[in-house]
């Protein structure tokens, strides 16, 4: 029998289940690229959840006494499971995996488990792993340890959601840049989450990735009790090997979603061109170049009203893609590179000035570095509102003309040498700012905070030059006097100075003998 993913101890060292499966599938590298082998690892790992998933069902139908019934796909789809037909299950996998044809036994297995449940048309890979040419002893090493996770045995955790998740996160830190193709931070989604609040409504994402945004949207309604069946999720993805992670991540929590027929461009094939949503939350590439040529969406509706996005950087095109989709009282959560804040390149800064002018930048957010997998320049996020009039006949407080800016750069800790996590204190404290800003909470006033945050008017902004920088706007924050009078500190300033201008002296009469001796002397 599986056993309940546990921690365990290797070399008196505690680690978790994820981590010894994470060093079993590392194993494969040595003949699989990072890119190619999550693959291989992520479509194992859903296999045998939709395996547990089925055996689980085929128990209780058992159980019911309707034996009958165990080979009709109708009543595994009613409870949301897919029908695996035998050669799919993973106790068949799980017993092959010594032969010397394992490969081609899971891409038939795979092949079946997509040809008999619509819903994942497109989502599992073709033929990856006879393809990629594995090693068996290692393949089976890995299946070996994939079969001591028993999915569904802890039905209050997200099993196969937190190993999904956590591959996700190791993939795209080992890949660098590539790894943001499919991948944006947990952190950072779950701050967009928090502060759009997708209670109810359609939710988009037109780069999805891997699916994360809709993933964390989900988790929020359920952390705040809300009711998942009220939201719908739609959202694109242009690179097809994203598009089939997408779509298992949203396969293995049960979640339905329209991510399009096939992988797209949003840009030239927008798969969704009537929707209206009430939830936009979205990592575009960062300074995507050579998006488009000189010739191509010159006449696009997505523009009107605003002048042409340049085409050497889809930033502003993507801004002006998801204000095109926003609902009348639509709300939108995006990830940007920082230049978008203050660029004039081309049409960018006229841009950026008429969404201002039309009152849509409710909050900009400047973000730390290190946060992301891809890079190590600093980000920020922009929050779009469609309608702050609107917000005020319903609960909130009139914010129209006004933005608010948050200067978050201080926040944030490192977990390593190159990478920084912010915690769910920090996304509590930005999140809540914004909500008391926008009068939703009665308990917490509003106040500008030197250094933190700043309400701004319209007037203020155009005279920083339809800026959003939050720099710009905070000031700088309050230095606490510790108590010591000025005289005091300014004797110990001149004393420190003093005694370092006598150590350089000493430094300069060394450096002098030296270069005598080597024969450079005056």
């Amino acid at each position: 029998m599986a056993r309940k993913a546990t921690k365990k101890t290797t070399n008196g060292k505690t680690t978790s289940f994820e981590q010894n499966l994470w060093d079993t599938a590392n194993k494969l590298r040595g003949s699989v690229e990072s890119s190619e082998y999550k693959h291989v690892v992520l479509s194992l790992i859903f296999l045998k959840f939709a395996s547990d998933k089925f055996e689980e069902r085929r128990a209780e139908l058992i159980a019911e006494g309707k034996e009958k019934y165990m080979d009709m796909v109708e009543f595994y789809t009613m409870k949301n499971v897919f029908y695996l037909p035998e050669a799919s299950r993973w106790s068949y996998i799980s017993s092959q995996a010594k032969q010397d044809d394992l490969a081609i036994k899971i891409d038939t297995a795979l092949a079946t488990v997509g040809k008999n449940n619509a819903s994942l048309k497109g989502a599992l890979p073709d033929n990856y792993f006879s393809r990629l040419n594995l090693d068996t002893s290692k393949l089976a090493a890995l299946i070996d340890s994939i079969s001591n996770i028993n999915t569904v045995a802890d039905k209050k955790e997200d099993v196969v959601g937190r190993v999904y998740e956590y591959f996700l996160g190791k993939f795209a830190a080992s890949e660098g840049k590539g790894g943001g193709e499919f991948y944006t931070p947990k952190d950072v989604v779950n701050l967009i989450a928090e502060m759009i609040e997708p209670y109810k409504g359609k939710i988009y994402d037109p780069c999805c990735g891997s699916g994360g945004m809709f993933v964390q949207s989900i988790k929020f309604v359920e952390n705040h009790h809300g009711n998942t069946k009220d939201i719908s999720i739609y959202g694109q993805e242009s690179i097809g090997a994203t598009y089939k992670l997408a779509k298992m991540n949203l396969a293995i929590r049960s979640i339905s979603g329209n991510l399009g027929d096939v992988p797209a461009d949003s840009f030239f094939k927008d798969q969704h061109p009537d929707l209206k949503a009430d939830y936009i939350m979205a990592n575009p590439p960062f300074n995507l170049k050579a998006w488009r040529e000189a010739d191509e969406l010159i006449h696009d509706p997505r523009w009107a009203g605003y002048e042409v996005p340049p085409t050497g950087n889809a930033n502003y095109a993507w801004i002006l893609h998801m204000i095109s989709k926003l609902s009348e009282n639509g709300v939108a959560g995006f990830v940007l590179a920082n230049g978008s804040m203050s660029t004039n390149t081309n049409s960018e800064g006229d841009i950026r000035q008429k969404i201002i002018e039309n009152d849509l930048v409710d909050c900009m957010i400047a973000l730390p570095g290190q946060l992301f997998y891809t890079t190590q320049i600093p980000v920020c996020l922009w929050f779009i509102s469609r309608n702050k009039k609107e917000d005020a006949g319903r609960g909130f407080r009139n914010r129209q003309g006004q933005t608010l800016f948050i200067d978050a750069r201080k926040m944030g800790a490192l977990v390593d040498r190159v990478h920084r996590d912010l915690s769910d204190e920090d996304i509590a404290e930005i999140a809540g700012t914004y909500h008391a800003w926008r009068g939703k909470t009665t308990s917490d006033a509003y106040e500008d905070k030197a250094g933190y945050c700043k309400s701004a008017t319209l007037k203020e902004i155009k005279a920083n030059d339809y800026v959003l920088t939050p720099g710009r706007y905070v000031g700088a924050a309050e230095i606490e006097d510790d108590g010591i009078p000025f005289e005091t500190k300014m004797s110990e300033l001149t004393r420190t100075l003093y005694s370092q201008m006598q150590e350089a002296e000493k430094l300069d009469a060394v450096i002098r003998k030296n270069l005598e001796v080597l024969g450079y002397g005056e």
